[in-house]
């Protein structure tokens, strides 16, 4: 719909339409036209032509001059979108019906989008828009809007018109910041995410976007182009007075004759400013929370656009494969039938993965290591100062852990040994709960085929009485063809009189349009002839001059640039001084690290070779208390008890299998009893039925010889 608002011109056979009824009676004409508008097609032609000779194209300008003046106008704490769409389609009437519908569907995607649009248009204004006045906020919304939502249906051919009508300046500022791809693709996206789905947005407007970035940049040279053509000073050559001639004989031209006087509506009283004016308060508040907010976004996008690679939250394709590989194989080892455990799980895990340590980690860990270095070197000076050795509190210490451990071992089987049994119970018990389950459903089974009989039988009653209710309906049915006959007569009568008053209603709507049109482009003449009178306005600017105004530090524009150029030549040399400084300390904090890097490879070589040790002793000493533990008396009678019961229900379950062949046996021989019955019922209904066609038969026959004599 937007595409054509666009692209076709105002000569079309609706925007004919619109102007035949702007004038007179809206609801009648509109109801006439929707009863006999096919009937009448060819009495518009000729007013078509008219308006397609005399109606111009549409002016960009002009319409984004609306849009913004329904944008500010609009007061969300005050107004719904769908009432203030109402009311501003009520002022349009004047426009054409294409004009209308554009501006009513870009001001409502505009305000029902305000998040997404708020988002690019105020980082705009903090990075590159400092400059720019407030004022045109509601023109970039507008152009930010038609971008994301309808560039791929007005084209790069109406698009560039549009742009082209506004200033050009400002065009390309805010079109080069908005389709940068560094932009589109980080914080833009991450802002919009939070409000929509990713995959929505990537899909929907950043894809989009970046597609039409080639196309965009031929566009943004042409502005940048025009923007500076604009900005240049004409420099005008020095015109020297000639004398001339007098001419006395030349006539003095013929001015322009006065406009006739277009009457004045009276104005009506204002309303007073104090009843919609908000209190100074809440403007307070407002400005210091858009203030704040502005600052929050800036410090968004900076750390946006600075954080590290390891905090970004999104995840790699790769990692995404890999996941998805990951869960796919944990779901093929899901075995919810088995029996079996999959064992205690191991105490100590060998990590070989690699850890990426970052500088205040490596620093940290050094710094560990030489503490304990130092701890260990004043254990050693206290053993050679005479202190007593801990040996015999250590071997005490190790017994202990080890009759410890061993207890710990023994709980731990027969834990399982008790988990084992507790299954077999719970399968027993749920062997029994099916077979009362399944005598129920027997029961119930043998209830529901009695009802299933019963309503057989009422429903063949039913449908004996229903065939009868058919019959009456059908001689009823007769009676009524004399009835439509007399309601057709009538209802054309009251088509014939309408199509008449519809006509005369018709033909009176054509002769005010056409003389509406005739007035207005009457007044578009007096209005265009009053503004081809030429305005010459000059300037011209001198760089090397001051402006004057006798102040102690006043300079021209080029004394200026010239200080400006050394204060920045300046800048730079101090700025390459702290970048030298910073590099050097930068190498010197490397080489720190480095160092760092190899004291710790050292001690983790040693730190592993002793776990490994330590980890082997404890396998040893946790399979000789295995051995122990199996002997236990306790571990052995729970063993012979799951034994019982694996028995018992190895016992029900082959009782089971016994129960399930005598069942279906008995079921196949009911099913064929049940086919049987249902034979001979259906063989009997079949019969009846017959019976019944025969007696209608010889019943209608005698009435029919009547008829034929």
């Amino acid at each position: 719909m937007i595409r054509k608002c666009w692209e076709t011109p105002h000569c079309c056979v609706a925007t004919a339409k619109h102007h035949t009824l702007a004038d007179g009676p809206s609801e009648e004409n509109g109801r006439c036209v929707g009863h006999v508008g096919a009937i009448f097609q060819t009495q518009l032609y000729s007013l078509e032509a008219a308006v397609c000779r005399n109606i111009p194209r549409m002016n960009y300008k002009e319409l984004v001059r609306e849009l913004i003046a329904l944008l500010e106008k609009y007061e969300p704490d005050k107004q719904c979108v769908e009432s203030f769409t109402e009311d501003s389609a009520k002022t349009l009437e004047n426009r054409p019906s294409d004009e209308q519908t554009l501006i009513i569907d870009t001001v409502y995607g505009c305000i029902v989008h305000r998040k997404l649009l708020d988002i690019v248009v105020n980082a705009f204004y903090v990075h590159n828009g400092k400059s720019l006045l407030k004022a045109d906020r509601n023109q970039f919304l507008v152009v930010c809007y038609l971008a994301m939502f309808h560039l791929e249906e007005l084209g790069l051919e109406k698009f560039s018109a549009l742009l082209k009508s506004l200033d050009s300046s400002k065009m390309h500022k805010f079109l080069s910041f908005f389709f940068d791809a560094n932009n589109l693709s980080t914080w833009i996206f991450g802002e919009w995410s939070q409000i929509y789905d990713a995959v929505y947005v990537e899909n929907m407007w950043i894809a989009p976007l970046l597609r039409w970035q080639t196309e965009i940049e031929g566009l943004l040279d042409h502005l940048e182009k025009k923007a500076t053509k604009g900005a240049q000073l004409k420099k005008f050559p020095k015109k020297y007075t000639r004398p001339q001639e007098f001419v006395l004989t030349k006539s003095k031209p013929r001015g322009l004759p006065a406009p006739e006087a277009l009457p004045q509506q009276e104005k009506h009283k204002p309303v007073p400013a104090s009843t919609h004016r908000a209190p100074k308060e809440k403007q307070a508040l407002e400005v210091i929370r858009q203030r704040n907010r502005l600052k929050a976004q800036q410090t968004l996008y900076e750390a946006n656009i600075q954080q590290y690679r390891c905090a970004n939250p999104q995840k790699s394709e790769k990692t995404k494969n890999a996941m998805s590989q990951i869960q796919q194989n944990l779901d093929t080892k899901l075995r919810f039938d088995t029996v079996h455990t999959s064992g205690t799980p191991a105490t100590q895990k060998a990590n070989s993965l690699p850890i990426r340590l970052n500088t205040t980690a490596i620093l940290r860990e050094g710094a560990l290591y030489n503490r304990q270095i130092e701890e260990e070197l004043n254990r050693l000076e206290q053993l050679a100062e005479g202190a007593s050795e801990p040996s015999s509190f250590l071997r005490w210490q190790r017994e202990m852990k080890e009759k410890d451990l061993q207890e710990q071992l023994a709980q731990v089987e027969r834990r399982r040994l008790e988990g084992r049994i507790s299954y077999e119970e719970a399968l027993l018990a749920r062997q029994r709960v099916l077979e009362l389950n399944q005598h129920k459903a027997q029961l119930k089974k043998e209830e529901t085929a009695e009802l299933m009989r019963q309503y057989a039988e009422k429903r063949l009653h039913e449908e004996d009485g229903v065939k009868e209710l058919i019959r009456q309906v059908a001689d009823s049915h007769k009676n009524s063809k004399a009835a439509k006959v007399k309601l057709q007569e009538i209802k054309r009568c009251i088509v014939k009189e309408v199509s008449e008053h519809t006509q005369h209603l018709l033909r009176q709507a054509l002769e005010d349009a056409q003389a509406e049109l005739s007035r207005k482009f009457d007044l578009i003449r007096q209005i265009r002839a009053i503004e081809s009178v030429p305005h010459i306005r000059l300037k011209f600017v001198d760089d090397t001059e001051t402006a004057g105004h006798e102040l102690l530090g006043e300079m021209s524009l080029a004394e200026l640039q010239e200080r400006l150029a050394r204060l920045r030549e300046e800048g730079q040399r101090e700025q390459e001084k702290r970048r030298l400084r910073i590099l050097e300390g930068k190498r010197n904090r490397e080489q720190l690290l480095l160092e760092q890097l190899d004291t710790i490879a050292v001690r983790r070589t040693a730190v592993a070779r002793a776990t490994a040790q330590k980890h082997e002793e404890d396998q040893t000493t946790r399979a000789k208390l295995q051995e122990a533990v199996s002997t236990d008396q306790r571990v052995v009678a729970l063993q012979r008890t799951l034994e019982m019961r694996q028995q018992e229900r190895q016992q029900r379950r082959e009782a089971e299998k016994a129960t399930a062949k005598l069942t279906q046996h008995l079921a196949a021989q009911t099913l064929k009893s049940y086919s049987q019955q249902k034979r001979a019922v259906e063989e009997q209904h079949w019969l009846q039925l017959e019976r019944t066609l025969e007696r209608q038969i010889r019943r209608d026959g005698p009435v029919q010889g009547t008829a034929t004599l």
